[in-house]
């Protein structure tokens, strides 16, 4: 049997499990990270539980989200708007909405490049004065399939260490700042830093986090989207002392730039050096991208946390999550690893 034909088998018993689920079981799930990443764990948690809060990451500053920052001093609302296109359902009405979202305009002038997401939550920024209030009718409107929340409610700026950022000086540490800059930044990231260095958490992130029966961080850009949540005091505190399980979801592959040349296991790593008290449960990696599981065993092993390898990728090679598959790995992942609490 193919490799193709395999993964295609493993895809169709994965959405044969999933539609058989007996309703009621459904554990609290929080999910943090941002941009395409969050996206994709937002798109198959919504196929397990009905009790899901996104909390993205506010340090974007590129783009559409960026022009919005710049020009009225708002929280960057790209990565919100993704997180809340993702919880979209699949009926006419949840692709509906998630399309005129995620439009973006074509011309000449200032508005080229907006999105329609982006100008409704500043819209309603400014309208309620409340970003969590608004970020709530708009998942009203879309009927959205879980709550998105900002992980701070001030704007934050990412900066990194980074050596060898210059090619003429491969041992000089230079700051280089920005998201940006720090996702496609040449030279191997040492840290990630934020600033204000001490953001206040949103509340109701910090609420979700204690209540929740697990955590899910990642996959998504490591520096720029999946560690800035450790860097949050209030956020960090709340993940360390939380009953709730943790499973951190590794990228398929490294990011050019960022992780370049990065193994999964030097991921593991480098969360660890960022959150040193930080503990995990389960590590979830794709069977396809871990050439030394005991290497990764190890790594996850520190953290206190158990290899989970599953298909994950998408069967036709596209180095992309497959929305079946990884609600099917969460799923088992849930269910073997224990539940915390009773389950609505």
């Amino acid at each position: 049997m193919t490799g193709r034909n395999l993964r295609m088998r493993r895809l169709s018993r994965a959405t044969s499990a999933l539609s058989g689920r007996k309703r009621g079981a459904q554990p609290k799930v929080v999910a943090l990270g941002g941009g395409m990443g969050l996206s994709a764990s937002l798109t198959a948690l919504r196929r397990i539980t009905g009790d899901l809060t996104a909390v993205v990451t506010v340090a974007d500053d590129g783009g559409s989200s960026g022009r919005l920052r710049e020009e009225l001093g708002v929280l960057p609302p790209g990565d919100l708007r993704k997180a809340l296109a993702a919880l979209c359902g699949d009926d006419d009405w949840g692709r509906t909405w998630s399309q005129v979202v995620q439009h973006r305009f074509e011309s000449k002038g200032d508005l080229h490049g907006h999105a329609v997401g982006n100008l409704l939550i500043v819209a309603l920024w400014e309208q309620l004065g409340d970003h969590v209030q608004a970020l709530d009718l708009v998942g009203k409107l879309l009927g959205a399939h879980g709550r998105v929340l900002p992980m701070s409610a001030v704007p934050l700026e990412l900066q990194a260490l980074v050596k060898g950022h210059d090619p003429d000086l491969p041992d000089a540490i230079v700051t280089v700042r920005g998201q940006a800059t720090v996702a496609l930044t040449p030279g191997e990231v040492q840290s990630v830093h934020v600033v204000p260095p001490d953001p206040p958490a949103v509340p109701e992130a910090v609420a979700a986090v204690l209540d929740a029966d697990w955590v899910v961080l990642g996959p998504g850009s490591w520096f720029s989207s999946v560690i800035p949540h450790l860097l949050v005091p209030e956020l960090l505190d709340a993940l360390v002392t939380t009953k709730a399980r943790k499973v951190l979801s590794l990228n398929l592959v490294p990011q050019p730039g960022e992780t370049e040349g990065f193994s999964p296991q030097r991921h593991l790593e480098v969360l660890g050096r960022h959150a040193p008290k930080l503990a995990l449960d389960v590590v979830l990696a794709d069977e396809a991208a871990v050439p030394d599981r005991e290497s990764l065993a190890d790594a996850a092993q520190r953290l206190g946390a158990a290899v989970e390898l599953a298909p994950v990728a998408s069967p036709d090679g596209v180095p992309v999550h497959d929305q079946e598959l990884l609600a099917a790995a969460y799923d088992r992942i849930f269910r073997m690893h224990g539940r915390i609490g009773p389950w609505r």
